[in-house]
C-alpha cells in the first residue's frame, strides 16, 4: 500500500482502555496517512527545496511545517549519487530511523526521504494527533507512559503496511518486541550520538518536551547525562538489533572533528545512505 492511500476510515478505540489516572479510554478515527509524494527535485546549495511531508490524519490537522536546510554543492550530489545506489535494494520497503532522544531522527528522516523520493512521518507526532493531545510530554502527564507506548505501538503496525516510508520512532519504541516485528518488514537504522552530545543538545533547547527528562532537579546538563545514560543502558540491547548502525563518533573522526555536534544532518544522512547501501548489498549476495 502506497503512503497515500488511506487506512480504513472506520472510526475505533486505540490502545490504553484504562490509564493511571482513571480517564476513560481515547476513541479516535483510524489512522488515515496521506501525506503529498515529494517529487523528485534536485538538492541546490542554499535552497529551500524540501517541505514537509507530515502526515496528515484527518481534515484540519495541519503538517509540521518546513525547515530550511543548507546543502553543500558536494553534500547535494553525493546524496543524490547515494539515493540513486540504494533505490534499486530497497524494493520500496519502509525505513524506521531508531536511536535515543534528539538524536536527529527527524531531520536526517526528511533529508532522507527527500532524496529517496520517500514520504516522511514522525510516529511521535501520529500518536499525539491519534490521541488528541498535542505534545507527547502532555500525554505522559494526562494518561501515562504506557498509555502512550501502546498507542504508539498501534501507530508502528498502521505504518508496517504501507510502502515508501522514512519513519522516525520514538527514543522508546524499540523496548517492546512487538515493534520490532512491525518494524522488520522493512529497514532499521540506528543513529548512534554520544551520550554527552545527546545531553548538551537537550539542555539547549529545553526539556519541557522530553517528560522522561522534565522531571529531574538539579543542573540541567547533569540530570540530563544521567537520565539519558540510565535509559540508554536499558535500551542499547535493543538499538543493537537495527539493520545497521550509523555512528556520529565514526563520521565526525573521518571528518576531523572532536565534537558531533558540529556535525550537518547533511553528512548524517550521507552516511545513513551508506550504511543502507552496504546491508542491502550483503544481503543481496548472500540472497544470491
Amino acid at each position: 500500500m502506497d503512503a497515500r492511500t488511506c487506512l480504513g476510515a472506520t472510526p475505533r478505540a486505540w490502545a490504553g482502555h484504562q490509564n493511571l489516572h482513571g480517564f476513560p479510554p481515547a476513541t479516535v478515527p483510524a489512522v488515515r496517512l496521506a501525506p503529498e509524494k515529494p517529487a523528485w527535485r534536485p538538492l541546490v546549495w542554499g535552497s529551500d527545496s524540501r517541505r514537509s511531508t507530515d502526515p496528515i490524519r484527518g481534515a484540519g490537522l495541519k503538517s509540521a511545517g518546513t525547515e530550511r536546510v543548507h546543502y553543500s554543492a558536494d553534500e547535494a550530489l553525493v546524496l543524490k549519487q547515494k539515493a540513486e545506489d540504494v533505490l534499486p535494494y530497497l524494493n520500496d520497503r519502509c525505513v524506521y530511523l531508531v536511536g535515543m532522544m534528539g538524536s536527529g531522527k527527524t531531520t536526517v528522516g526528511k533529508i532522507i526521504a527527500e532524496v529517496l523520493g520517500y514520504s516522511f512521518f514522525d510516529s511521535d507526532k501520529l500518536v499525539e494527533q491519534a490521541v488528541g493531545i498535542p505534545t507527547v510530554a502532555e500525554i505522559f502527564q494526562v494518561h501515562s507512559e504506557a498509555f502512550f507506548r501502546d498507542n504508539e505501538s498501534e501507530v508502528l503496525r498502521d505504518l508496517s503496511s504501507m510502502h515508501r516510508l522514512i519513519v522516525a520512532t520514538g527514543g522508546g519504541a524499540v523496548i517492546r518486541p512487538i515493534n520490532w516485528s512491525y518494524m522488520k518488514k522493512g529497514l532499521t537504522i540506528w543513529l548512534d550520538v554520544p551520550l554527552d552530545a545527546l545531553a548538551r543538545r537537550i539542555v539547549a533547547v529545553g526539556t519541557a518536551s522530553r517528560p522522561l527528562l522534565h522531571q529531574e532537579s538539579g543542573d540541567p546538563y547533569t540530570k540530563a547525562y544521567v537520565k539519558l545514560t540510565t535509559l540508554f543502558e536499558k535500551r542499547m540491547d535493543s538499538y543493537a538489533n537495527a539493520d545497521a548502525r550509523v555512528s556520529l563518533e565514526d563520521i565526525a573522526f573521518k571528518q576531523g572533528h572532536n565534537d558531533v555536534n558540529v556535525l550537518t544532518p547533511s553528512a548524517i544522512a550521507i552516511e545513513a545512505l551508506l550504511k543502507m547501501e552496504s546491508f542491502l548489498t550483503q544481503k543481496a549476495m548472500v540472497r544470491n
